[in-house]
């Protein structure tokens, strides 16, 4: 076994290269503190790639009275699109009223709320829409006259884990995908961490002053079975699930349906081509990492849709399914869908080197979840003033509404490229698109050609910028390019992978 350098001591040891780990890191590297960061597999590769894909305030959380969550989402929302206006835009959300379930009221008061609660400058507010005029109630069965749009935002969640990450190693920070902690201890007034190189075998131990349990739905375990700490929080595992299927509704916006089960789901435009179809909410056994989408999380969600749309979505349409396990904070809800979707940081000091545990958090309040984890640790590192609010991630530093702008500008740079590939790019890389593609001139000037819109020069930079190593990080946590690939051309791009290492 390797011991790390005996003079670097680090002042966090972060354990899970999700969203909150990564912006943890993110921050904290910012204040100059030195950060290890360690994920077992890639960035991103469980819950925070498996998201609804949305920067919102949670309308439905109103319901649970989780003010003061809903309030902290709605600020983040445009905080965050101001950073990163690549991977995240508004998205105009229209709700049909449904007779025999919420009354007309309760929403308008809600909604009302939600306009008014989170202080609102760039998203237009809620407006009332009739069905039988306004284009998406083609769309939509002839029952459904009235329907209420309001705004939230999307966001390409994988790529903003890997954006954090970035960020964090450009301001000093370790972040080592592939390495798994297998075991934590107090040392005097230190933790020693043992780690595993996931590729290598290679075994390692590194020293730091704090250790934060950033491990998602694996915290419990973490807690557990590595550092063996006695706790009586925990968390309650549910699973997410989502499906992709053809386009369904000709219009940019996205579709808020409830069902008769009191849950609700969205219809969201996905990938230019696409809608998204989400989400399940059901009680999660065994490994998080093994989740998938059920055949009858599948049949539900086709159903609930078909509720609602003059098409029926079936079985047959689904190009694509993904499921994550969120690690919701276990208090004692009575069911899944009333659980708190608030974050909880719980500071361990039965020894002289705290540990600090993060419990539950959404996707949304990622930034602010953070803040908060640095601050609960400012007798241990001291006092640094917060520093991430609207500033860019790579390849963010452009207006939000200057996104028409920047899209005409890579269509100059890149004549031979569709509208679609330009703004695949666009919400990609952003300003970075010319980093990626360089001075090319033709598709001849981008490498290998490995279908779905991909290119080796592509490639190239997700190997030398973001972590990626394996075919299925870049076709579908990098990109989406695998909605597009065949399953050949994907095992071409792990053969050449290898090749190429």
């Amino acid at each position: 076994m390797e011991n790390s350098d005996d003079s670097e001591i680090y002042d966090l040891f972060i354990i899970g290269g999700g969203v909150n780990g990564c912006g943890i890191a993110r921050d904290a590297a910012g204040r100059g503190y030195s950060v290890f960061l360690a994920e077992m597999g890639d960035l991103a590769q469980a819950t925070s790639s498996a998201s609804t894909k949305m920067f919102h305030g949670g309308l439905r959380y109103l319901e649970y009275y989780e003010f003061r969550l809903v309030r902290e989402a709605l600020h983040e929302r445009e905080t965050l699109l101001r950073a990163m206006p690549h991977i995240s835009w508004p998205m105009r959300f229209v709700l049909p009223y449904t007779r025999g379930l919420r009354p007309a009221w309760l929403i308008r008061l809600g909604l009302f709320i939600y306009d008014h609660l989170g202080g609102r400058k760039i998203l237009p507010g809620t407006r009332t829409l009739d069905l039988r005029k306004d284009p998406v109630g083609k769309a939509l069965k002839d029952g459904f006259t009235k329907a209420f749009e309001y705004s939230d935002c999307w966001v390409q969640d994988a790529r903003l884990v890997v954006l954090n990450a970035r960020d964090a190693a450009e301001r000093g920070a370790s972040i080592n995908p592939r390495t798994k902690v297998v075991a934590a201890r107090r040392v005097g007034d230190l933790w020693e961490v043992e780690t595993k190189d996931m590729i290598s075998g290679a075994r390692a131990v590194t020293k730091a002053r704090v250790l934060v349990n950033a491990a998602g739905p694996w915290v419990g375990k973490v807690v557990q079975d590595t550092i063996h700490s006695p706790s009586t929080e925990g968390v309650r595992l549910v699973r997410g699930s989502h499906i992709v299927v053809p386009k369904l509704l000709d219009d940019p916006r996205a579709c808020f349906f409830q069902n008769n089960d009191g849950r609700i789901g969205f219809v969201i435009p996905f990938e230019q081509e696409f809608s998204l179809i989400g989400t399940t909410e059901a009680a999660h056994e065994g490994d998080p990492a093994e989740a998938v989408c059920t055949d009858e999380e599948a049949d539900y969600l086709c159903a609930f849709v078909s509720e609602y749309t003059k098409k029926p979505v079936t079985r047959a349409d689904i190009v694509w399914t993904y499921s994550g396990v969120r690690p919701l904070y276990d208090d004692g809800a009575s069911s899944a869908t009333e659980a708190t979707r608030d974050y909880v940081l719980s500071l361990d000091t039965k020894g002289p080197a705290p540990l600090l545990n993060i419990f539950g958090g959404k996707i949304t309040t990622y930034r602010r979840l953070a803040e908060a984890a640095l601050a609960r640790l400012e007798e241990y590192l001291g006092k640094e003033e917060n520093w991430t609010a609207g500033v860019p991630l790579a390849g963010g530093d452009f207006p939000v509404d200057g996104v028409a702008e920047l899209q005409s500008r890579i269509a100059a740079a890149y004549p031979f490229l569709s509208a679609g590939a330009v703004l695949r790019l666009l919400r990609t890389y952003g300003t970075e698109v010319f980093d990626v593609y360089g001075e090319a001139r033709a598709f001849a000037d981008l490498g290998q050609d490995f279908g779905g819109g991909l290119f080796e020069a592509e490639v190239r930079w997700l190997l030398e910028k973001e972590f990626a190593y394996d075919a299925v990080d870049i076709v579908w946590r990098r990109t989406k390019c695998g909605l597009r690939m065949e399953a050949a051309q994907v095992d071409a791009l792990q053969a050449w992978l290898e090749e190429n290492r």
